[in-house]
């Protein structure tokens, strides 16, 4: 009886076999990843030094000028780093006022340069138009108290939401992006004096210098409660993978029908 001879084996080119994991297309840029990063970084040193700025003066005023002598809007629970500023306190925290206003001001910069990269790209790229601005079937305040209502019951988001942003969140977007943002540059500049000098229309339209401090703490704060809602959310939807993206750029899920 014959041999049989086995034929070898040829490798035919075709998709490769399904692993279950497929690599999916970019969900941000290099350039939002590149920028989310900076604008975080700088945020971080503008807190901080924002924190100390206000330790040495906790007393908030309306106008163009104010002092220890002169009437408060409101002022701060907190001790204060200069002993001249009354505070109620028995003790004087320590001076950081030099170095804080240095790292504030270079922070600064840094965030206005990383925006303006960020918001031309942003236009020259259609980025605003698709993944911003809110799509005309959810401009509707149904839609809107639906978005919210899920998010106050701590509704896991569904696949969707890993491509593309909500109501709620395109909304958020654009106010911190295009109010808040420039507002918070707008009232910093103007409580510079060799700012105001050649642009003192930039504090008038504030109600002065002070004014320009006071709204410029209430921006401040509104920055940080997004800051701290957005962070949050991220660890409440996955913050593995939303840090992955936010970094290669990618999200890896099995693939499923939708």
């Amino acid at each position: 009886m014959a041999e049989t001879q086995s034929l070898p084996k040829l490798r035919v080119p075709g998709p490769a076999p399904y692993s279950g994991l497929t690599a999916q297309p970019l969900r941000h840029s290099a350039l939002v990843r590149a920028t989310h990063w900076i604008t975080t970084l700088s945020c971080i040193a503008l807190l901080v030094s924002g924190i100390e700025i206000v330790i040495s003066h906790p007393r908030f005023y309306w106008g163009e000028n104010g002092n220890v002598l002169t009437p408060v809007l409101f002022k701060l629970p907190i001790p204060s780093s200069r002993s001249l500023v009354p505070t109620g306190y028995g003790f004087v925290l320590a001076d950081q006022n030099g170095w804080s206003r240095y790292l504030h001001f270079q922070s600064a910069w840094l965030a206005v340069l990383t925006g303006l990269v960020y918001v031309t790209a942003g236009f020259v790229s259609g980025h605003f138009r698709k993944s911003l601005l809110p799509r005309a079937e959810d401009l509707s305040w149904q839609a809107l108290g639906r978005t919210i209502a899920s998010h106050l019951r701590f509704e896991p988001p569904g696949a969707a939401d890993l491509w593309s942003y909500n109501l709620l969140q395109r909304i958020t977007y654009l106010v911190v992006i295009f109010v808040l943002f420039p507002l918070a540059i707008w009232t910093g500049l103007a409580m510079s004096p060799a700012f105001t000098s050649a642009f003192p229309a930039s504090v008038t339209l504030l109600g002065g210098r002070q004014s320009a401090r006071t709204i410029h703490f209430f921006v401040a704060v509104s920055l940080l409660l997004f800051l701290l809602v957005h962070v949050g959310m991220v660890w409440f939807v996955g913050f593995a993978s939303r840090m992955r993206a936010m970094i290669t750029g990618r999200i890896e899920k099995p693939m499923v029908d939708a």
